[in-house]
């Protein structure tokens, strides 16, 4: 026996060291699998593609749990002999990387990316990007992730770089990209649009003004926003409201505020009659949903009266204000001409930018956009349709099953996708022009900015080139091997919270550029809470950082603790107590080892099988054990059977309890409690049949444990006295 079982387990002087010598063997590389033997050359590949960090800082416990989930079915699927594929890679996510850098030349120069200007900012930021990646894949291997690393991918390298500028061009010549002036999410400190994804929604305490345009008005409106009120150019009451009925396409001219504006009543049913006063001012230029109303009344759309600093543009006393000085402005001259009918203390949802905290202003913006509800050339049917029918098929399986209405839900009501944003680091519109003329895709030949050529200024959404990722990351647009063998992808797993923002788009970015699903089955995990249900935050002092969490207990145990009682799109709560109990179970994981090992070196002999192992005994070979010991022997075949069910159907959180409890009550309160006796008895035929069936346990053990507690179980694999193959993480699954 290894004398290292004569001291506790030790994960610290371990984990680093096994996954070294994984990361050595090149067997996290499929083709070095089928090059060594240990995966049959002909064998059924299974593709995961890794969820890309961004490049701005360190993983979180939900990036944790994401890798033991992902890293559970890879481990599984490469031991059942699947030709199996984790392929790695990063984000270079536009807007939170510039920020982070931005805010960090600010603080320590005073300047902005305009003092810098674009070539010196983007020095900066793609400096900063390598080092916070090699940080990044320095804690992906600290958890265990077995990814092959020679694959690794970044979405702004030039592979991916050349997939987006084809897409683009593709989209652009089926009519489905164009340049129109919409209504944008604006961030006014960052000066750009973010997507709805990237706007965090705080509470905060709001007034609720209840007032007319002027004393001849007939309906009084109530909005948070008077300010906004010199931009109106109508009125919107619900069809049904008899109490505006007579006012329905009446116009008015009045002078709010010493701003003359024009004032027509229309009726649209998408106008709450229980909200406020049931009449809404339209400001169209500053909201959506006024935007749209406007659209169908054929109201102007073209009055802003505040710009890209959130300032009034209007003439008159409001000119240069900040939004909420025009406010206090407007509530003061309503005050002072007695049309302020009602002010109301509320609690409101603020739209705020969640990489700079701006409030966000709906503005209008040119900008390039993807139509999603017009027919794609040659298939027929519109994104949104393709979108719904991957799912509604069945080609696509999302776990769990509920948020597949939800998924329905949203892409039903999706609206034309904004994919162009005011920043310099990213994927620059690959659009060119000189005068009249313009060059989509690929630059202009030969000295283009000499020929009179100018690209585009703006870059793209982060998620048009993560939305390709699927594929992109197989070396698409090139034919390659790895494209034909891999691609659909086996299985997408993530946070529940991106399933419209990335997995909506993979499918929409797939289903247009090749006609296919980009994944097989989604599973999506929840968020990661602390032990009062908390979301974890600086502010609140509970984050928990994955690293730490490992160099204290282990990345087993962190895996292990994230892993056991989480279901599938559910919150979950984590505590250093629970990891540091399941660092107890790695211990004891160590000691039934050390039992079982030291009980076989004590051994006079242990009888060869036939096929050269001295473990999984079975058929005839059972005849020689027990009626007890076929017993054992039949009980962890059915664990077997049923752990194998639940990775198979994505219940590993209720697999890896399973072994947990088989381990340490049965194999270790009751088997091996038993086993002492016999161990020290004088019947050598008993001994040796009881050894034998204990290394069997071991072993079998091990292998089911394997995927969950990688670390643990390698380390005791290597020193079983016999094995199937070099590494624990490419022997065979139990049958």
């Amino acid at each position: 026996m290894d004398e290292k079982f004569l001291k506790p387990y030790d994960p610290g002087a371990t984990e680093s060291r096994v996954y070294a010598a994984w990361e050595e063997s090149g067997l996290f590389n499929p083709d070095e699998c089928i090059e060594q033997g240990v995966t049959a050359p002909d064998a059924k590949p299974y593709a995961i593609v890794l969820p890309p960090p961004n490049v701005t800082g360190r993983l979180h416990m939900g990036h944790a749990l994401m890798l033991a989930v992902e890293d559970i079915f890879i481990r599984y699927k490469r031991m059942r002999g699947f030709r199996t594929l984790w392929l790695p890679g990063t984000d270079h996510a536009a807007i939170a990387t510039q920020s982070v850098v931005e805010k960090q030349i600010k603080k320590d120069e005073g300047l902005s990316r305009h003092d810098l200007g674009r070539e010196e900012l983007l020095k900066r930021i793609e400096a900063f990007a390598v080092a916070s990646h090699d940080t990044i894949i320095s804690q992906l291997k600290t958890m265990g992730a077995s990814l092959d690393w020679s694959r690794e991918a970044f979405t702004l390298d030039e592979t991916r770089s050349r997939a987006v500028r084809t897409v683009f061009k593709r989209m652009s010549d089926a009519g489905l990209i164009y340049r129109g002036l919409r209504i944008v999410n604006w961030d006014p400190k960052g000066q750009t649009t973010i997507s709805d994804d990237e706007i965090v929604y705080e509470e905060r305490p709001a007034k609720l003004y209840t007032f007319r345009y002027a004393k001849d008005f007939p309906i009084p409106i109530a909005t948070t926003r008077p300010e906004t009120k010199v931009g109106d150019v109508g009125v919107a009451v619900h069809p049904d409201d008899v109490r505006y009925k007579e006012f329905v396409g009446k116009e008015y001219d009045v002078v709010f505020c010493d701003v003359p504006i024009h004032i027509k009543i229309v009726a649209d049913k998408e106008v709450d009659p229980e909200f406020g006063t049931g009449a809404v001012g339209l400001t169209p230029a500053h909201s959506k949903v006024d935007w749209e109303i406007a659209d169908r009344h054929e109201l102007s759309h073209e009055t802003i009266i505040i710009n890209e600093y959130a300032k009034m543009t209007v003439d008159g006393r409001l000119r240069d204000m900040k939004t909420t000085e025009a406010r206090e402005t407007v509530v003061e001259w309503l005050k002072s001409e007695n049309l302020l009918e009602k002010e109301e203390d509320i609690t409101q949802n603020i739209a705020t930018a969640e990489r700079t905290g701006g409030i966000v202003e709906p503005l209008p913006k040119l900008q390039w956009w993807v139509e999603v509800d017009k027919e794609v050339p040659g298939r027929g049917k519109t994104l949104k349709e393709l979108m719904l029918e991957a799912v509604r098929s069945g080609e696509i399986t999302i776990l769990p099953e509920h948020f597949e209405k939800t998924y329905v839900h949203w892409i039903e009501n999706l609206r034309d996708w904004c994919i162009s944003r005011q920043i310099w680091y990213g994927h620059r519109i690959p659009v060119w022009y000189r005068g009249e003329e313009a060059v989509v895709g690929e630059a202009p030949e030969g000295d283009w900015a000499r020929d009179g050529w100018v690209q585009d200024e703006d870059t793209l959404d982060t998620w048009f080139s993560s939305g390709l990722w699927t594929f992109s990351t197989l070396g698409w647009p090139e034919e390659t091997n790895d494209f034909k063998i891999y691609h659909p992808t086996d299985l997408l797993e993530t946070g529940y919270d991106i399933l419209f923002f990335w997995i909506a788009r993979m499918i929409l970015m797939t289903e247009f550029t090749l006609g296919t699903i980009p994944f097989r089955a989604v599973y999506l995990h929840g968020l990661v809470r602390d032990a009062q249900g908390r979301k974890m935050s600086k502010s609140l002092g509970n984050n928990m950082d994955p690293l730490d969490v490992a160099a204290k207990f282990g990345a087993d145990a962190a895996r292990m603790a994230l892993i056991v009682g989480n279901t599938p799109g559910t919150d979950m709560r984590i505590s250093e107590d629970k990891i540091k109990g399941y660092k107890h179970f790695a211990n004891k994981l160590w000691n039934i080892a050390r039992f079982i090992l030291e009980a076989n070196t004590n051994a006079k002999s242990v009888p060869e099988k036939k096929n050269g192992s001295k473990t999984w005994p079975s058929g005839p070979e059972r005849d020689h054990f027990s009626s007890r010991e076929r017993e054992i022997l039949e009980q962890i075949d059915l664990l077997t059977k049923e752990v194998t069910v639940d990775i198979e159907e994505f219940r590993v959180y209720m697999a890896a309890e399973k072994i947990y409890h088989y381990a340490w009550h049965e194999l270790a309160d009751k088997i091996l409690e038993e086993s002492k006796p016999i161990l020290a008895g004088s019947d050598e035929a008993a001994k040796d049949s009881r050894r034998t069936l204990l290394l069997t346990l071991l072993d079998r053990t091990l292998r089911l444990l394997h995927p969950f507690m990688p670390f643990v179980t390698e380390e005791i694999y290597q020193s079983m006295p016999t094995k199937d193959a070099k590494f624990l993480m490419v022997a065979k699954w139990p049958s």
